[in-house]
């Protein structure tokens, strides 16, 4: 697992020891990042279900200003502590501890109090299978932490169908790469 392109191209992250955390793919991660590139520079960057961290540092290395990256799994956020201290990205960033039902919540009454931006791009890779893509789209569209010219992608399988509209959110376009299929909500 590696850094594809930026500034940090070619940087080698610490990878998971067995399949607790699933990393995603480069060809879908360069997929991710090519529909990102007209919007990734100076963006602020919510990396939710980050698992290993790539997608957030592969948004700082790409120019993205800010990434805050949060999962529930303590192994997750031992390895992003480690790659982003590898990388040296820890002053652009701030990592969560918690279910993505409390980090949204908590985030939300952040911005809603005025102690923190908007994200303008937000990434969500939950494990596969478990029902929380929709769950998490929908508590997002009811918060307040999506800008209004926000993007979102969420990766998930080929085979799962997301709603065109959930919420405030429409899917605009939806690309299939391998056995992983990115859906583009704004």
């Amino acid at each position: 697992m590696r850094v594809i392109a930026g500034k940090y191209k070619g940087r080698k992250l610490n990878s998971p020891d067995n399949y607790d955390i699933r990393p995603t793919s480069d060809k879908a991660k360069e997929a991710c990042f090519s529909i990102l590139t007209p919007v990734i520079y100076g963006s602020r960057v919510l990396d939710l279900f980050a698992g290993t961290g790539s997608l957030g540092i592969e948004a700082l290395s790409r120019g993205a200003e800010s990434c805050c990256f949060a999962d529930s799994s303590r192994a997750a956020l031992n390895l992003i502590k480690s790659n982003l201290e590898h990388c040296g990205v820890e002053e652009e960033t701030k990592v969560l501890a918690g279910d993505y039902r409390k980090i949204i919540t908590n985030l939300s009454a952040r911005i809603e109090d005025g102690l923190m931006e908007k994200f303008d791009i937000i990434l969500l890779d939950p494990p596969y299978g478990k029902g929380l893509l929709e769950d998490a789209l929908e508590m997002i569209s009811e918060s307040e932490i999506l800008s209004d010219d926000g993007v979102i992608i969420a990766e998930h399988r080929k085979e799962e169908e997301l709603p065109d509209t959930i919420g405030r959110l429409n899917k605009e376009k939806e690309r299939r790469y391998g056995i992983v299929k990115l859906s583009i909500y704004k």
